[in-house]
Formats: C-alpha cells, structure tokens, sequence
C-alpha cells in the first residue's frame, strides 16, 4: 500500500486556507443535477406542452399541479441547502433553516403566474425583433436568448427572495449552455430580446428598462472597482450601466460604468460607451471615408 501520509496531512492543514467548508449536518451542499431538474420544472409549468410531459386537452390543471407540488419539494431542499451553506461555521438548527426555505419557496411559488406574464412579454419580443422566426414556439423551444432569459427570471425572483447562492448557481446554467451571462441580481423590465446571443454579458447591478433588444457580444459592465484599504475590492456599490425604455444596443458594444443610456437610443456595433447617452440618440461609427477625406470614428445623430 501506497504511503501518502504526508501529503494527506499537508492537505488537511487547512490553518491559512478557505478552500474547505463545513456544513450544516444532515443538510447536503446544493446539488447541480437537482437545480437542473428544478430549472426544466419550472419551464413545464410555465410553458407547458413545450417542456416536460405532453398536455392532453382537459388535462393543464392536473399536469400543472403535478408540476408545482414537485417543485415545490426539490426547491424547498435546494434553498434549504443554499441557506445552510451560505452560514458557514456558525450554527444553526436544522429546522430553523427548513422553515426559512418553506417561507421563501412558498412566495416563489405564488408569484409564478406573475413570472409567465413576464416571460410571455419576453417570446412576444423575441418574435417581433426576428423575422427569422415563424412562430412564438419556435421562439420558445429554439432561442438561446430566451432559454438564458428564463433561467434569468427564475434566478432573479429567488435573488429578491434573499436566497442565497441558488440564484447564481440556476443563471450559470444558462451561462454554460448558451454563452449568455446574466447576473441574477440586474434588474430587466418586461418586454426583453437577445439576438443571437453569444458572448452577451450583464452585471449584477445593471438596470434594463422595458422593450430593450440586445445582440450579440454586448456587454454591460463595470468600469473601474474601487478597492478597500487591503486592496480588496469594494462590495455592493452601482457599476453597471442603466438601459432606458425601448433601448436598442447592436452586435459587440461595450457599455461600462454607472452611466444612464436614455430611453429610445440605439447604440451601434463595435461601440466603446463610458459616459451617458441622451434619450433618442443614435450613435454610430460612421463608415470608412475615402482616402484624404477627414473623419471622426463616431456620430451621433439625434
């Protein structure tokens, strides 16, 4: 047999690390696996026909009951799990976590109605903002801006429910199968499109109005992180961009810092955008000029 004795005691010298963590026992750490289960459950109860069992006529309240009581118990377990995970060494009893996980998960559950209005407003916009797409279905089952979009939602009710680590866990799912990365805590109004898709970035304190459309390779993101005396960086303060109403941003901008882009702008590719942007602006880079003819790199025509 193999003595390993002194690698094990290096690594279970943990005095100077916090690469380990202590639960609290009987209560698993959140499980991927059953946030994925989780996440497609909450699309057959609110998309039903399209994800999970099909709907026969006469049969949605059943199908959609069956749903909510099964997400109900293994939602329940995964914020019970965020929960105790999020308290590190501190103890606390089993029951008391179960019953602030019961609180949260039950709020969630009443607002999904609420949720599915948002989530319709999103296919709607989709639909209109592609004339690639024949059919709200299709914008549903196909868009991996809608399937980011939704993981989005989900994530952010439980975000505003103060549940812990879940949230960022269910938007990274989405992240990994779509390239789209949108922070739970940003703030999106009703009506969203994302084109494309791919590479689309959104910070956690980003606020987006209504009937905003993003392509692909957009980020909205943060200029400058101010740092503690210790050189960490400051945690919880506004740096991510503010979107207006009915804002348009095209394929690869970049908007950074705590800015405010107006409502009705249109913001061009390739873009570099640091400072605020008027409402009903539309900024530009004007196409290459000929040889010898002065040029400026952008325009703003209002």
């Amino acid at each position: 047999m193999h003595n390993f004795d002194s690698t094990i005691a290096a690594l279970s010298d943990i005095s100077n690390s916090e690469l380990h963590h202590y639960g609290i026992e009987g209560v698993p750490f959140p499980s991927v696996p059953e946030l994925c289960e989780i996440v497609e459950l909450c699309r057959s109860v609110l998309f039903p026909g399209y994800y999970g069992k099909p709907v026969v006529n006469g049969a949605l309240h059943y199908h959609i009951g069956v749903g909510v009581e099964r997400l109900y118990d293994k939602l329940v377990k995964q914020v019970m799990a965020g929960l105790a995970f999020s308290q590190g060494d501190t103890f606390v009893e089993q029951e008391v976590v179960r019953d602030a996980a019961v609180r949260r998960v039950k709020k969630f559950i009443s607002q999904l109605p609420e949720l599915r209005s948002l989530l319709a407003s999103d296919v709607v916009a989709m639909f209109r903002n592609d004339p690639a797409a024949h059919n709200l279905g299709e914008v549903i089952l196909c868009y991996p801006g809608m399937r980011a979009i939704t993981n989005y939602r989900i994530a952010h009710a439980l975000e505003v429910l103060d549940a812990p680590l879940i949230p960022r866990m269910i938007t990274e799912l989405a992240h990994s199968e779509t390239g789209i990365d949108i922070h739970p805590g940003a703030n999106i109004g009703h009506s969203f499109a994302i084109d494309h898709g791919t590479g689309v970035v959104i910070g956690a304190t980003a606020i987006l109005g209504h009937n905003v459309t993003l392509y692909q390779g957009v980020t909205l993101g943060a200029k400058n992180f101010p740092q503690e005396e210790d050189g960490s960086l400051v945690k919880g303060i506004a740096r991510h961009p503010i979107l207006g109403n009915n804002v348009v941003v095209y394929a690869n901008a970049t908007i950074l810092g705590r800015i405010t882009i107006g409502d009705e702008c249109t913001i061009g590719g390739n873009l570099w955008i640091t400072h605020d942007v008027p409402a009903g602006t539309k900024l530009f880079y004007r196409q290459q000029c000929p040889p010898g003819s002065p040029c400026s790199e952008s325009v703003v025509v209002k």
